[in-house]
C-alpha cells in the first residue's frame, strides 16, 4: 500500500482508468468480432457496415489511449484487406 499522499492519489486514478479502459477495450473487441463474423458470412454489405463500425470504435479507443494508434491502424488494415478479398470473390 502506498504511504505518500501523491501515491495514494495515483492509485485511485489507476483504478478509475483501468475500469474505463476495460469498457473501451471490451467494446472494441466486440465490434471487431462482429466484423469478422460478417466477413465469414460472405455478405459484402453487412461486412462493410460492420467494418465501418469497428473502424470507428478502433479510432475512438486509439484517441483515448486505450490501445496504441499503430495497433488500431494494423487492425483496421487487416479488416479492410479481408473486405477487399471478399468483394473480389463476390
Amino acid at each position: 500500500m502506498p504511504n505518500l499522499p501523491s501515491a495514494k492519489k495515483r492509485m485511485r486514478q489507476n483504478v478509475k482508468r483501468r475500469k474505463r479502459n476495460l469498457v473501451f477495450r471490451t467494446r472494441t473487441r466486440s465490434y471487431i468480432k462482429r466484423a469478422r463474423i460478417a466477413l465469414d458470412s460472405g455478405d459484402t454489405e453487412a461486412a462493410s457496415e460492420a467494418i465501418r463500425d469497428a473502424v470507428s470504435q478502433l479510432d475512438r479507443a486509439a484517441s483515448k489511449g486505450v490501445i496504441h494508434r499503430k495497433n488500431a491502424s494494423r487492425r483496421k488494415s487487416r479488416l479492410m484487406k479481408r473486405l477487399v478479398e471478399l468483394e473480389k470473390t463476390s
